[in-house]
């Protein structure tokens, strides 16, 4: 079963995408930081990041639900991030590694879970702010080029995703893995 990457920055776009994928029937894996941040903001911790469980958090909801997704492997998928983007996290936030990550990740590299080729989604010059996304369009920026050398200093080929409206960026990702748009061409 092919499984893609979709990695970038906060804010440049991925949710957008992979809910395009989905809606045309694609298989799709959701984002497991912003689901434990959402969590952690619910149950009363403003700054969950400073929780040193937080990074094993994010890396056993993403094992969990690419390992639920392994069960059906006949269609390819698509993942809103992935271990490697947790990596980069770790990095941004001047964490380090803790055991649990450096496992999933010689895990997932080991393993070959992942395709090599990984969308990198371009930043499109502005962030909108969510409860979960608390990061200016500096930081997003700064942000995106840790994301860019955890990538390719594990091997990963990057696919570069150009900032731009939604049907190019889902074309363009349409067409390197062989499906058709989810949309006529006009």
């Amino acid at each position: 079963m092919p499984r893609y990457v979709l990695t970038g920055a906060p804010g440049a776009g991925k949710t957008a995408i992979v809910r395009v994928l989905e809606r045309a029937g694609q298989r799709v894996v959701e984002e497991a930081a912003t689901d434990v941040i959402a969590l952690e903001h619910a149950l009363g911790r403003v700054t969950p990041e400073n929780d040193k469980q937080f990074l094993d958090d994010i890396v056993g909801l993403q094992r969990a639900r690419q390992l639920d997704q392994a069960r059906d492997d006949r269609d390819l998928v698509f993942f809103d991030r992935s271990p490697v983007c947790t990596l980069a996290l770790a990095r941004y936030l001047g964490q380090p590694v803790t055991p649990a990550l450096a496992a999933e990740l010689d895990r997932v590299l080991t393993g070959g879970v992942y395709e090599r080729a990984v969308f990198f989604v371009r930043n499109q010059g502005f962030v909108t702010p969510t409860a979960a996304r608390r990061i200016g369009l500096a930081d997003s920026i700064a942000f995106e080029r840790v994301h860019e050398e955890a990538y390719r200093e594990l091997g990963f080929d990057l696919v570069d995703v150009p900032a731009g409206p939604l049907r190019g960026r889902v074309s363009l990702i349409a067409a390197a893995v062989g499906l058709r748009a989810p949309w006529p061409a006009r």
